[in-house]
C-alpha cells in the first residue's frame, strides 16, 4: 500500500510517516499544505490519500472537493481531530471514503486504511454513535417538494434504509422486520444502486441529508 500523507503539522507527519513505514506500509510522499497535496495527489500514483481537515490558506474539505473534481481516483481519508458531527458529514458528503481520529491507535488506524483501500467507507468507531444521533434528530434539511434519490426505494427498503442508518446489522435488521438475513443483504444491495452509492455509511449520510426517519 502506498500513501500519500497531507498535514500541516510537520512532527505529525513525521511521526505517523514512521508508525505506517514500521508497519509495512509504504508513505511515497508527506506535504505540509493543500497546494502541494493537490499537485502530488495528481503526478504520484498512490492507494489511498491521508488529508489533514484543518489547514491554513486551502483547508482539507477544499482540497478534497478539487481532488474530486480533478478525477483523482485514490480514495481520500479524513485523518483529523475534529470529532464534530457537521465535519463528518460534510467530509462524506465531499467524496471522502473514511473519517479517522488522530488519537486511534496506529494498528487501529492501518486496519481502516486496508478495509479503505479495499473498498469500504470507514468512519471511526467513536463518531458511528454521533451518525447515529444525527439521524434520529432529523433536523438536517430535506428536499422538500424537490424529488428525491429515495422516491425509486420500495416502503421495504426505505424501512430497511432507516434501521442501517441507526448502525443496526443486517441480523438485528432480520429480527426486527422478522425476515431473513438473505432478505435483508438484497434489499440493502438494492438500496445502495439505487442511491447511486457504494456503502452503507454513504446511505446513510444521505437519509440523515433528506430528513429520512422510520415515521417519514
Amino acid at each position: 500500500m502506498k500513501v500519500l500523507l497531507i498535514d500541516d503539522h510537520a512532527l505529525f507527519r513525521v511521526g505517523l510517516e514512521g508508525l505506517l513505514e514500521h508497519r509495512g506500509i509504504e508513505v511515497a510522499a508527506t506535504v505540509g499544505d493543500g497546494e502541494r497535496g493537490l499537485r502530488a495527489a495528481e503526478e504520484l500514483d498512490v492507494d489511498i490519500i491521508l488529508l489533514d481537515l484543518r489547514m491554513p490558506k486551502l483547508g482539507g474539505l477544499e482540497v478534497l472537493k478539487r481532488l474530486r473534481e480533478r478525477n483523482v481516483k485514490a480514495p481520500v481519508v479524513m485523518l483529523t481531530t475534529s470529532s464534530d458531527e457537521q465535519d463528518l458529514l460534510e467530509s462524506l458528503r465531499c467524496g471522502a471514503q473514511g473519517y479517522l481520529l488522530k488519537e486511534m491507535e496506529p494498528d487501529d488506524l492501518v486496519v481502516a486504511l486496508r478495509d479503505v483501500v479495499a473498498g469500504k467507507t470507514v468512519v471511526a468507531p467513536g463518531l458511528t454513535d454521533v451518525l447515529a444521533k444525527i439521524v434520529r434528530q432529523g433536523d438536517m434539511e430535506s428536499g422538500g417538494k424537490q424529488a428525491s434519490p429515495f422516491d425509486n426505494l420500495t416502503p421495504r427498503e426505505r424501512e430497511i434504509l432507516c434501521h442501517l442508518s441507526e448502525g443496526q446489522s443486517n441480523k438485528v435488521i432480520a429480527r426486527n422486520l422478522g425476515i431473513s438475513d438473505g432478505t435483508v443483504k438484497l434489499h440493502v444491495k438494492s438500496i445502495l444502486r439505487k442511491l447511486d452509492v457504494h456503502s452503507r455509511v454513504e446511505a446513510a449520510v444521505m437519509a440523515v441529508e433528506r430528513g429520512l426517519s422510520p415515521k417519514s
